[in-house]
């Protein structure tokens, strides 16, 4: 990231040296003793002793040495407008997932039922740790990685991983998004491509929806041409053989990375603009489905299925622990996204109520997308003379097999599925742009003069090599690849990377400490709910998704593809690489990179490091 230095020469003798450093600590609320510009910063290697007459030099004994003292003001690039960072928020936490999971955990769970563990969850933990994340990345200024030196340096680690995990996250979900593009070019024709079944690409057990004769035993077009025509991943054998690059779909997934390349290269200048279309235009496209879902014939039985409350399952622990899950993987705490995001807002912006704001539009969006898409399955249910429960797929089978086959019975078809797979587009864009930004905000800040001067050659050669990292999930057996993936990648990792963090936060740097911070940057305490649920409940509601997960992590993996046993001991190994990086660093800050006594080796890697720049306004960082 560009970041511009301004440096000013001050003259100090030893005792005053050692007053100024106990004031550049980012908590600290003390002005700077001089914040004049120097017009001779190329001369500070040369400068002279400050006269006597200046009222804040020192005066200095005979053959007393003086220390040079070069004070650095730390600026950084900001949004060009408040709304560019609320849309690349909302951009984020909105993506596929409230599309094709929230709707059907939540008729599977209780329908309207749900809705009570889900706000339970999104008020006592999802929302907390997105208000800390905001506030944490607003306040001081830098990525996952750099600022960990300003609460916990022996947890830098947790930067690194969430590094690694959202490589592991690029290498899948361009994938996915590389598959909406494909359907988005096979959508501009006469006839949609899955709507008969007299393609190439189709069996003998291939029959349309509509026929009287369908049957559990047969195939709906549009199911043949996502397995036969998009993936077909009929040529490959699972992960035991995957098969070569599907060449079409490998250009589809290039053409994301280019989107995403010149979305990022310039930082926020160029994700700024970008978002608002990608974060604006799945709103309009959701209306215009939503609207015209429910003219549809059996819409109302549909929405019916998915509100009518069953209060009876609530009894039923997997209701809860699916609440906590969706409420954190919605909301998106510890990709560090909201860290590099709001280290861009200015220092005194109201992160508190953009949390409020952006995780409700989060939480209503999924439910407003129930709506849309419960209203096309119950539509589906009614052409098939069906129940809802025999049509409906989770995950993305239900955006790439059911809706498409619902879409292709309407008229106008092609223009819906214009429209709808352009949703699907812009939904992914944002949540990989924030993904990926997290990482290039990290790195970027973590090494500035290596990294961070040259932005764009490194973002190029980051997304060159995810996107060949990435190159199995363009195979033909890419599909279960991109399953496995989105579990041992993210999936189980990011849980405990995000415990530790908030452990780190709230535990060692303190709440307390946390909320004079905020109190710095918005002019007043939070309350007495914040600090509690930072304090307990937040880690606990961590701790307890992480530990069912773990669990039950056969049932993440699903039971549409077969996995061989060597499989789940590398999905573990998967996990661990990143998990690892937490240990590994403690390890060396301790050993490695603190001095003196076990004890002061301690103070050094639990401490936040006093020798950091300020980031509050009106200080300056010393660096001698």
């Amino acid at each position: 990231m560009e970041r511009s230095m301004e440096r000013n020469s001050m003259e100090f003798g030893h005792n005053a040296a050692a007053a100024n450093a106990s004031t550049a600590t980012p908590w600290g609320n003390k002005e700077s003793p001089n914040n004049e510009d120097d017009s001779n910063e190329e001369d500070g290697d040369t400068a002279t002793p400050a006269k006597v007459t200046d009222p804040l030099a020192p005066r200095l004994a005979n053959n007393e040495r003086v220390l040079v003292v070069s004070v650095t003001e730390r600026h950084r690039e900001t949004w060009g407008q408040k709304a560019e960072f609320l849309l690349a928020v909302i951009g984020f936490a909105v993506d596929l997932g409230n599309v094709w999971r929230f709707p059907y955990i939540c008729y599977q769970n209780g329908g309207g039922a749900f809705l009570v563990p889900y706000c339970i969850f999104l008020i006592f933990g999802g929302l907390p740790l997105f208000y800390m994340e905001l506030a944490l990345g607003q306040f001081h200024r830098c990525g996952c990685i750099s600022i960990w030196k300003r609460i916990c340096p022996a947890l830098k680690g947790v930067g690194y991983a969430i590094c690694l995990i959202d490589i592991y996250m690029g290498m899948y979900y361009n994938t996915i998004i590389g598959w909406a593009v494909y359907y988005l070019f096979a959508s501009f024709t006469s006839k949609l491509p899955w709507t008969s079944c007299d393609n190439p690409w189709n069996t003998q057990n291939c029959m349309p929806v509509t026929s009287e004769n369908f049957t559990e035993l047969a195939t709906s077009p549009a199911k043949e041409f996502f397995e036969r025509r998009v993936l077909e991943s009929y040529k490959s054998n699972g992960l035991d053989f995957m098969g070569p690059v599907k060449p079409t779909l490998a250009l589809c997934v290039f053409g994301v990375f280019v989107l995403v390349y010149f979305s990022l290269w310039k930082g926020v200048r160029s994700a700024g603009k970008v978002v608002w279309v990608t974060a604006l235009a799945p709103y309009v496209v959701l209306i215009i489905l939503l609207v015209r879902g429910v003219s549809l014939p059996g819409a109302d039985e549909g929405i019916k299925y998915y509100l009518t409350p069953e209060w009876h399952k609530l009894k039923n622990s997997k209701v809860w622990i699916d609440a906590a899950s969706q409420i954190f993987f919605s909301l998106g705490p510890g990709f560090g996204t909201l860290l590099a995001l709001s280290s861009y807002n200015k220092f005194n912006n109201n992160c508190y109520r953009d949390a409020l704001i952006t995780s409700s539009i989060n939480c209503l969006t999924s439910f407003l997308a129930g709506f849309v898409i419960f209203s096309v399955l119950g539509y589906m249910a009614n052409v098939q003379k069906t129940s809802i429960d025999k049509v409906g797929l989770e995950g993305p089978g239900l955006v790439f097999i059911v809706y498409p086959e619902a879409i292709a019975t309407m008229s106008g078809s092609v223009f819906w599925s214009i429209i709808f797979f352009l949703m699907l587009i812009t939904l992914g864009l944002d949540s990989t742009f924030g993904g990926l930004e997290a990482m290039i905000t990290a790195l970027c800040d973590e090494y500035p003069r290596v990294i961070g001067r040259r932005r764009e050659l490194f973002v190029l050669l980051l997304l060159a090599f995810i996107f060949l990292c990435a190159l199995p999930t363009m195979t033909y057996g890419g599909v279960v690849l991109v399953n496995f993936l989105n579990v041992y990648g993210p999936g189980l990792a990011i849980l405990f990377v995000v415990f530790v963090e908030a452990a780190g936060v709230f535990w060692f740097y303190g709440v307390d400490r946390f909320s004079a911070d905020v109190e710095q940057m918005l002019g007043a305490k939070p309350g007495i709910f914040w600090r509690i649920c930072w304090t307990y409940i937040s880690p606990v509601f961590l701790l307890t998704i992480f530990i069912f997960s773990i669990l039950g992590y056969k049932e993440m993996l699903g039971e549409e593809f077969y996995y061989p046993p060597w499989s789940i001991q590398v999905g573990w190994a998967v996990t661990c690489s990143s998990v690892l990086c937490i240990p590994m660093y403690m390890i060396y800050k301790f050993f490695f990179a603190s001095k003196g006594k076990c004890q002061e080796r301690l103070q050094q890697s639990f401490k936040p490091d006093v020798t950091c720049g300020s980031v509050v306004p009106g200080q300056q960082g010393t660096s001698v």
